[in-house]
Parts: C-alpha cells; sequence; structure tokens
C-alpha cells in the first residue's frame, strides 16, 4: 500500500503547477457559472484574459481584467496560463 501511494504521489507532483504565475502573466480564469436555459456543456467556463497583479502567498493571486477592473483573489487551482490563439 505504502509503494502505492508514493506512486500516486509522484504523478500527483507531475501535474501539479508548483511553478505559479508571475506578476504581468496573462491567464486564463476558470468560472463554471451556468445560465438558466442553456446547456452546461456548450457554455463557456474559462474567462480572460486576466493579468496577474500580485501573488499574495503561493497559492492565492489578485488578478485583473483590465486597470479599471476589480480585482479579484483567487486560487491557483481556478488559474491557467493564457496563450494567444495563432494569427493566420
Amino acid at each position: 500500500m505504502r509503494i502505492e501511494s508514493d506512486r500516486m504521489k509522484t504523478r500527483y507532483d507531475l501535474r501539479a503547477n508548483t511553478g505559479g504565475f508571475q506578476v504581468g502573466e496573462k491567464v486564463w480564469l476558470y468560472n463554471p457559472k451556468r445560465t438558466k436555459g442553456k446547456s452546461p456543456k456548450l457554455q463557456k467556463s474559462w474567462e480572460g484574459p486576466y493579468t496577474v497583479v500580485t501573488r499574495l502567498n503561493d497559492v492565492v493571486y489578485m488578478i485583473q481584467k483590465n486597470p479599471q477592473a476589480k480585482m479579484k483573489v483567487v486560487h491557483i487551482n481556478r488559474l491557467t496560463p493564457y496563450q494567444e490563439p495563432p494569427s493566420q
């Protein structure tokens, strides 16, 4: 059982976001809001891009959509790196 536990921890650590985000980096925010009358499967769950304003601790960040918008305090599990769409 101990060997299997170590194997699961190793697998988890590979996917865990240990590096975090830098101030000024663009990120997507996971916000699964539901709209009445629409299928949840077809609704967008990711918002953004947001800019990382500050890192409050290892797992909590303050983000902002634009300079005039309110800042949001979110956990790192709700963030993913933003990638520019390919130019055509």
